[in-house]
């Protein structure tokens, strides 16, 4: 009876456990069945809300290229656009031979252009990469045979050394040397002097550093400007400037022993008659002029070829009202021509150009770009002025120069004196300089 009753019981538990794992087993088959079912459901949800997210983010994107695109900047001055950059343009500068141009983006590469080309369609370039940071500023070396950048994030300048093929154009670039870091606010100013004696930086606060052609600091000065808007070397290597929240511009000269080792810096000259800051200012080739734009609505052009050991101070020439209101936001930037008779202003990403002799507005070119114009610059010619701002350099002729020959020569003409070759050439100059104006429906 025992034994019957344990068979029973064994039975009874094995019975339990088989009906316990076949209730497992059947739930188990049941949410398997459940998920499979909301399965497709699931995936055909997902499906659906990454393809209506994805054509709007590709709509958006689109939209914005084609607003960029239908945009596209032209005007009847402009040669060309410098395309090649994928960011935006933030400085150029021509060579001392005038054969290249180098300009720079916050897309970390340096481009060099031949710039005996710019008339063209189409510009070839020599990509130069800047590892792990982007140039701000760029510079030619006196000779041609090498650039100089300062890097936006590091805060320093460095030497790149540049190889020319036969045929003259550039083959390759090598890194030379970095400077040691002297600024810790932004650069503001960077500079060669045309002897190869001396590097300028400046940043924005009041420091300027001169620096020799290895990286070893010569001198360090205050700019005494409270902040600085801009600093430059004089394109005859004697002086070094600086602007910014003062009304004036100062000028040193830098002074070296006739054994050419670095003597002193000293204080040579001012340009006034400012009510404000002075954003920016320029040189003519030969640095007998000068020419400044201010915070206060007004540009000046004075005559700096002066004896400032005996006293004698710089001589305003003209003066005149910027286009834009006084006390405009954004800083103007300023290029004076070689032969210092003319030169371009840009406000925002509009171009404003000059004629010295007259103190006329020639005219004023706007929306350039969608941003503001970072650099202008004309070249040794004259003739053309170029903008540099988003992706692109605008290549555009200069038409003040134009007008500002006519004005020019027409006025020597009437000058005693003169010989028969000399009229022959003004009258020359003259009309030349008309006939372009009136091809580009530009009244004289």
């Amino acid at each position: 009876m025992e034994m019957s009753a344990d068979l029973v019981l064994q039975t009874a538990v094995i019975g339990l456990c088989l009906a316990v794992v076949a209730l497992l087993l059947n739930r188990l088959r049941s949410t398997k069945e459940e998920n499979v079912q909301r399965k497709p459901e699931k995936k055909e949800k997902k499906v659906d809300h990454h393809q209506a997210a994805k054509p709007a983010a590709s709509k958006k994107k689109q939209e914005k290229w084609a607003s960029r695109d239908s945009k596209a900047f032209t005007h009847p001055w402009m040669l060309t656009s410098l395309k090649g950059h994928t960011g935006e343009v933030l400085d150029m500068d021509f060579s001392g031979n005038s054969k290249f141009l180098a300009t720079c983006a916050d897309d970390r590469t340096v481009l060099l252009w031949n710039s005996k080309h710019l008339d063209q369609k189409d510009n070839k370039s020599l990509r130069v990469n800047v590892e792990y940071d982007h140039a701000t500023m760029v510079r030619w070396s006196p000779d041609s045979k090498a650039f100089i950048i300062h890097k936006g994030v590091e805060n320093v300048v460095e030497v790149h050394k540049v190889v020319k093929k036969a045929d003259g154009w550039i083959g390759s670039t090598s890194k030379a040397i970095t400077f040691g870091k002297a600024h810790t606010d932004d650069v503001v100013g960077m500079d060669i002097a045309v002897n190869g004696r001396f590097i300028m930086t400046c940043s924005e606060k009041t420091d300027l550093v001169l620096w020799d052609l290895k990286g070893e600091r010569l001198a360090t000065l205050d700019t005494l400007t409270m902040q600085t808007h801009r600093a430059r070397v004089s394109p005859c290597g004697h002086f070094i400037a600086a602007s910014g929240f003062t009304p004036d511009v100062k000028v040193w000269e830098v002074v070296f022993t006739k054994s050419g080792e670095f003597d002193r810096v000293v204080r040579a000259f001012e340009l006034k008659g400012h009510s404000s800051g002075v954003f920016d200012f320029a040189f003519s080739s030969d640095s007998s002029r000068m020419a400044t734009i201010s915070k206060d609505g007004n540009w000046r052009v004075f005559n700096t070829k002066i004896e400032y050991q005996k006293g004698e101070e710089p001589r305003l020439l003209q003066s005149g009202k910027h286009a834009p209101a006084a006390g405009a936001a954004t800083k103007s930037h300023l290029a004076l021509a070689p032969d210092g008779e003319s030169f371009a202003v840009t406000t925002g990403s509009d171009l404003h150009l000059y004629v010295v002799s007259s103190g006329k507005l020639l005219a004023t070119i706007k929306d350039l770009y969608g941003g503001p114009i970072n650099c202008v610059r004309i070249d040794s010619t004259g003739q053309l002025v170029l903008t540099a701002g988003d992706r692109h350099v605008r290549v555009l002729h200069n038409m003040a120069h134009y007008m500002a020959t006519a004005e020019v020569c027409a006025a020597k003409l009437k000058e005693s004196g003169l010989s028969a070759a000399t009229k022959e050439r003004l009258s020359e100059l003259v009309a030349s300089s008309k006939a372009f104006l009136d091809k580009h429906s530009v009244t004289y």
